[in-house]
């Protein structure tokens, strides 16, 4: 599976995960409901279970994704400081609205 993260995201989980709370613990992304050909995604803190794969990310944080859900496969988390702070997490590969082909 694989995860991209933006470098503005790497600093933010970066930060994340240095806090009390965060320990033991790593970066998950999610599915919070499916829109049939699209999935809208959350993220949390958590600890790894059977069916996770732990992604190496190129930023050199590691994101935990279910293996069994096809649609977290690419996803890519990114932040933003503009219009407002904060994360945006799609997936390019899955998601027909985004890139289009022909």
């Amino acid at each position: 599976m694989k995860c991209k993260i933006n470098r503005n995201a790497a600093k933010v989980l970066h930060s994340m995960l240095n806090t009390e709370e965060a320990e033991g613990k790593m970066i998950r992304v999610y599915i919070t409901h499916m829109h049939g050909d699209h999935a809208h995604y959350e993220m949390k803190l958590d600890t790894p279970s059977e069916h996770d794969e732990i992604v190496k990310s190129d930023k050199g944080i590691d994101i935990l994704l279910d293996s069994r859900e096809d649609f977290l496969d690419g996803v890519w988390i990114k932040y933003f400081y503009v219009p407002e702070e904060g994360f945006e997490i799609t997936n390019p590969s899955k998601d027909p609205h985004g890139n289009h082909h022909h």
